[in-house]
């Protein structure tokens, strides 16, 4: 049988031997630091804060509480004093409302906070509300809440629980790292879920450039009749969710359509960690497994660090930049669907994943020119649309015709941008346009 996969797609360079063989080193928070929680790090409505300027909060304290049905606590990863609650600014450029707590290094924690759990003991609703009180998000990036994931509407319809281990993205190691160090973290989590829905299996989704990750996971898995590891050929964007469940399962789903709507729960490696932590351990999400990375960075690594610590701690952590040069470009995230920064003051938030730096930005040294018309763009596109087409009308800013060509179905992968000849930002235009129409239909 062969690996299974998608059609379409592109293979970049990888870069993952810079830190894929570095174990996860834990990053403590300091004594006197300031932690930044932003309100917004899910999708979703802005938490609400609990909690006011002078008050003393502890570790894993909830110290602002889902805003609406789509929204996610947010909680605190030290305990100390709250020094504030103001605009600070985020990976993405932005200002958001962000509670501000000074460590007072005692580390005193809520009560119960690491005390185990049988979670074969604990009803559905009771796993729910555990994952809901620990903040849990989609730690791969997306952010949407963990617990309104795993309340569908209907629970026996769910036939497939995928665990993505995919980790298609360049340079990116951490889900790889979890894989290796922390297997059982994986497995326990995914049997949380699994109790959750009766009917399903859990399968774990590995790209085959991770042989000693596939080869770990099937061993400890060979007694558990609800789990096993689905090997996928290494292609990117193999991790997405859509291409993620054609390559497991053969269906297909578009943007009207949830993971749920096709009998599927998908949730990455971090995530599920998270939820063996918060149900059988008592402890809420309070920190994130980020890769520093990139050929700026002189000390490639993967740490653990708490929620809320600055970015620049990261960076001295890995060396700094090599021989102390500001490098040309630094991302949020992976080359592929990163975020550009201009700073590192922000904070680790639940959907950081990892700071890639390069010496040489190759993205602004490239002049677009015309469309040759290769069709190129459309041989890698994942969900089978017409890049050239979708750019004429972008450029024209025509957004019945955008739509018209199924624009709103694209993912911002990147596959086209990455393969075009003519070097054209069709990704760039595509999320514009997307925005444009999202914004026009919210009216």
């Amino acid at each position: 049988m062969g690996l299974a996969t998608f059609i379409g797609g592109i293979h970049p360079y990888e870069g993952k031997e810079l830190s894929e063989d570095k174990p996860i080193q834990v990053l403590a928070p300091v004594k006197g630091e300031e932690m930044v929680y932003p309100l917004s790090q899910h999708i979703g409505a802005p938490a609400k804060p609990l909690v006011a300027k002078g008050d003393r909060v502890l570790r894993g304290q909830i110290i602002a509480e889902a805003g609406g049905f789509i929204s996610a606590n947010v909680l605190s990863s030290v305990s100390g004093t709250v020094k504030g609650i103001e605009p600070r600014l985020v990976a993405n450029g932005a200002m958001v409302q962000s509670i501000i707590v000074e460590n007072d290094g005692e580390e005193e924690a809520i009560e119960g906070f690491g005390v185990e759990r049988d979670y074969t003991k604990l009803s559905k609703e009771e796993i729910r509300g555990i994952i809901k009180a620990a903040g849990i998000v989609g730690l791969g990036g997306a952010g949407f809440p963990t617990h309104v994931k795993l309340t569908p509407k209907d629970e026996a319809a769910i036939d497939h629980v995928i665990v993505n281990g995919a980790e298609c993205e360049p340079y990116l190691t951490s889900d790889y790292r979890m894989m290796m160090e922390r297997p059982e973290e994986i497995i326990g989590g995914l049997k949380v879920i699994l109790q959750l829905f009766d009917n399903a299996k859990g399968i774990i989704g590995i790209e085959n450039n991770k042989p000693e990750a596939i080869k770990k996971l099937t061993e400890m898995v060979k007694d558990e009749p609800r789990i096993e590891v689905c090997p996928l050929l290494t292609k990117y964007p193999q991790g997405g969710e859509r291409t993620l469940i054609y390559a497991v399962t053969k269906r297909e789903i578009n943007s009207s359509m949830l993971p749920a709507d096709a009998g599927c729960v998908v949730d990455n490696i971090d995530t599920v960690a998270a939820i063996y932590n918060a149900v059988c351990k008592s402890v809420p999400l309070q920190r994130k497994i980020i890769t520093v990375t990139g050929d700026a960075i002189a000390n490639p690594q993967n740490f653990e660090v708490r929620l809320g610590t600055d970015y620049k701690r990261l960076l001295e952590a890995a060396g700094g930049f090599k021989d102390g040069k500001e490098p040309e470009k630094m991302i949020s995230g992976g080359p592929m669907m990163g975020q550009a920064l201009f700073s590192l003051d922000f904070p680790v938030a639940k959907t950081s994943s990892a700071l890639t730096t390069f010496t040489k930005d190759q993205v602004a040294a490239m002049e677009p020119t015309p469309c040759i018309r290769c069709g190129k763009c459309v041989e890698v596109c994942p969900e089978h649309l017409v890049p050239q087409l979708m750019m004429d009308a972008a450029e024209r800013h025509d957004m019945e015709k955008f739509q018209a060509l199924n624009g709103m179905e694209c993912v911002e992968c990147g596959c086209c941008a990455y393969t075009c000849p003519a070097k054209r930002p069709l990704t760039q235009a595509f999320k514009e346009q997307r925005k444009a129409v999202a914004a026009s239909r919210r009216k």
